[in-house]
């Protein structure tokens, strides 16, 4: 391919699945010279970050790439890294990069006239289970039990419950309170709806209290606990996989292959979080992949943002022999409802991919402009 066009796009919107925070992040649109266009995010989501992100965009990479001539997407992600090498390794210039990484592979799918699963290897999976990823942010446990309730009646059979979020609820902040909550969550939705707990970016457990409030929710049956502990705290974790039996997630705030390949040897960790708008792109995501073939270990792709990273991650997640699940955002949003012609839902518990070639979405322009700040 051949890059004519790239434009970059910080926009903003209030997202209810999140107390109705104001929440950001970047969207870039690149055309070929023969006129494909491919779309891709990178989640920088603070504004500082997301308008540093941009600069990066603008004024480096996109003259790169038009610069380049005739690329390959891996060609293009190769150029990336190598240019970048003094202060890439993590940060603000990933988002830049997987972004543009995104859209560039949803233009050689289109340009293939293949969804990009075909081209990933084809699909693993039909269609995955549908997990309601959401943060408990009501005041009451009655409120968020009903919540969770009311996602079940949705056709949901997961439910990732995001603890110590935005809003009046005290899960999170109390280890007593948060083990009562999953009994009685449990209590309401049966045996068969599973719970996965994400402690992360907000809940300050020490070992000790980890280990017994692990253990404890355990009874109650969890599929598995997400960040139990700061992520560099590797001793703490394996304490807990000594401990407890259930499967440790973590990998949320990791940023390249090479730290995901440390994490995952350090065999602490059965679920492996990645974001293909964070994490080196889906190149990047494709090669931690097939480092969790190696290993025996879980991906799940982090989509919590609009639609075009949730038809990025799924195109992935179907593709992948180790993922098991689809996140989506439960409650109706803009960036999801909207920005695409073909929301990407679940359908009586499954997520299944959309069937054009590429990411499968088409975008409406109109809104990105009304968004964009």
């Amino acid at each position: 391919m051949r890059i004519g066009a790239i434009r970059s796009f910080v926009i903003g919107y209030p997202d209810p699945n999140d107390h109705f925070s104001r929440r950001m992040t970047v969207l870039v649109r690149v055309e070929t010279t023969d006129g494909a266009v491919g779309w891709g995010e990178g989640i920088a989501m603070w504004q500082e970050a997301c308008w540093a992100t941009k600069l990066i965009v603008d004024g480096t990479f996109a003259p790169m790439l038009i610069e380049a001539g005739e690329i390959t997407v891996r060609g293009a992600w190769d150029m990336f890294r190598a240019h970048t090498w003094w202060y890439g390794e993590g940060g603000i210039v990933n988002f830049a990069y997987s972004a543009l990484d995104m859209a560039l592979w949803d233009i050689e799918g289109k340009l293939a006239g293949k969804p990009l699963y075909e081209l990933f290897g084809g699909a693993r999976h039909k269609s995955l289970p549908a997990s309601a990823a959401n943060h408990v942010n009501k005041a009451t446990l009655e409120q968020n039990v009903a919540d969770v309730m009311g996602f079940k009646e949705q056709g949901f059979t997961i439910c990732k419950l995001g603890f110590a979020k935005r809003g009046p609820s005290s899960v999170g902040r109390d280890p007593e309170g948060d083990i009562r909550f999953i009994h009685e969550l449990r209590a309401a939705v049966g045996p068969d709806f599973e719970i996965i707990v994400d402690a992360g970016n907000g809940v300050k457990w020490d070992r000790a209290t980890g280990i017994d409030t692990v253990r404890r929710m355990a009874e109650s049956g969890i599929g598995w606990i997400e960040e139990p502990f700061y992520p560099t705290q590797i001793e703490d974790y394996r304490a807990l996989k000594d401990a407890v039996d259930v499967p440790i997630g973590s990998g949320e705030r990791e940023w390249t292959v090479s730290n995901y390949k440390r994490l995952i040897e350090t065999g602490t960790v059965d679920v492996i979080g990645i974001d293909p708008a964070r994490a080196e792109g889906m190149t990047g995501f494709r090669m931690v992949d097939e480092i969790c073939s190696k290993h025996g270990v879980t991906i799940n792709a982090h989509a919590w943002s609009t639609a075009i990273l949730s038809a990025a991650s799924l195109q992935l997640s179907l593709a992948s022999p180790n993922a098991r699940l689809f996140e989506l955002k439960p409650v109706p949003v803009i960036v999801q409802t909207d920005l695409v012609e073909e929301p990407i839902v679940q359908r009586g518990g499954m997520v299944s991919a959309p069937a054009g070639p590429g990411l499968g979405i088409t975008v409406n322009e109109e809104l990105v402009n009304r968004l964009a700040l």
